[in-house]
């Protein structure tokens, strides 16, 4: 019996057997079980003919890698799987994903709805685009119908979305803004970084396409700069030939085998993340120096109902603010020791932040206020280490608050 070299996906599978087998191509000359390393700018035709129909559409194939490579086909086909998409993209970038899918969806004078509290370049793009080229936008408290009914415009084309909101972990009810975007006739798009597709899935909600940075939790190990996006098949087409084609912002072929290799393990560090972060979260609510915990996996946060609805599980981001304020937060932060001082997030080491001074630095201190970003919050990325050692490092750090 011939082997098919297609493992093809049953949607009843687990998500971490799609993360591990979906889109996976056995090589039928060599069976090699690790996707390989396509270093390739072009492809060969075995005539003219055939070059001919790759071009006009024809015949499936390859003609050169910045149109599409093996090694980040089979990282494109585990994205739409995990997604439960049809079709997934992967760029050089979570901001080539961002301005690629945006800049495919809107043209001049039409409207964008985006939360509060939107990612500092997902904001300064936003900007550019309404500066450069009067698409305009606005950002909304998507907590509630009403906040997002108010704030629609008849040009409002695209619904965007993060949550949780970085880095105040507010979240947005992706079946309401899904439900209000089709009686509009909007496409709603979502940031799914902080969640990744293990533990939270837009288009299951009703959303039309899922942005990530893959830097972060599909990566894992922070050593590869990029971005997916997953959605409808003949959007992510027109995406592929125009925005990403032209622009470029387009994956290369070591990185993606680093994702795929990345992806293998996202079930068991997403596990870990969970466990991690709980038990951090828990523990920073309890402490006497600490004022706030915003974390949705604490019962006391205020949409902790949506949390368990919505998410297969909490996740490791977390934001905290201390008694002391910004001044006793800099002598926490300054006393870490296996908590990295490092932006990014996701990683399997635990990192820390200052929003306001490092990823939110670019938006002005009276937006960051409306988007709840005070200058005393600190963000925590919950790493994978012993979580007695991550609790002895905050321990110890948190005497000097």
């Amino acid at each position: 019996m011939k082997n098919n070299p297609t493992i093809n996906m049953p949607k009843q599978q687990g998500r971490s057997t799609t993360a591990i087998h979906a889109g996976y191509h056995a090589d039928p000359q060599t069976g090699a079980l690790a996707t390989p390393i396509y270093q390739t700018s072009t492809f060969v035709f075995s005539s003219t003919e055939e070059g001919a129909r790759r071009f006009a559409g024809e015949e499936a194939g390859y003609i050169y890698s910045r149109l599409g490579n093996p090694t980040v086909t089979v990282l494109e086909e585990k994205i739409a799987a995990l997604e439960q998409a049809e079709a997934g993209l992967a760029f050089a970038s979570g901001m080539a994903a961002v301005s690629a899918v945006l800049m495919a969806l809107v043209k001049t004078g039409d409207h964008i709805l985006g939360t509060k509290g939107l990612y500092g370049c997902t904001y300064g793009l936003l900007n550019l685009m309404k500066d450069r080229f009067q698409v305009d936008y606005s950002l909304c408290n998507m907590t509630d119908e009403d906040s997002i009914r108010q704030m629609l415009k008849p040009t409002t084309r695209v619904m965007y979305v993060e949550t949780p909101i970085n880095p105040t972990m507010e979240l947005v009810d992706l079946q309401l803004v899904a439900k209000i975007a089709k009686e509009v006739g909007a496409c709603v798009v979502v940031d799914n970084t902080f969640m990744s597709p293990y533990l939270q899935r837009p288009i299951e909600q009703g959303c039309d396409i899922v942005i990530h940075s893959a830097t972060k939790f599909i990566g894992g190990h922070g050593d590869v700069i990029a971005g997916v996006a997953a959605g409808p098949k003949a959007i992510m087409d027109t995406i592929r030939m125009t925005s990403q084609k032209d622009i470029g912002g387009i994956l290369a072929p070591f990185d993606a085998y680093l994702l795929i290799r990345g992806l293998k393990t996202l079930g068991v560090r997403m596990d870990r993340h969970c466990e991690n972060g709980q038990k951090v979260a828990e523990f920073l609510h309890n402490h006497p120096k600490v004022a706030i915990v915003h974390y949705p996996g604490l019962p006391q946060f205020p949409q902790y109902e949506l949390a368990c609805r919505q998410m297969d599980g909490f996740g490791g981001l977390l934001a905290f603010e201390l008694k002391g304020g910004l001044e006793a937060g800099i002598r926490m932060m300054n006393n870490v020791r296996l908590c990295k001082r490092a932006v990014s997030l996701g990683d399997v080491d635990s990192l820390i932040q200052h929003p306001a001074s490092m990823t939110h630095s670019v938006i002005p201190p009276e937006e960051r206020a409306k988007m709840g970003i005070s200058d005393g919050l600190i963000r925590l990325s919950v790493g994978i280490e012993d979580v007695e050692d991550i609790l002895d490092d905050l321990e110890t750090a948190l005497s000097f608050a």
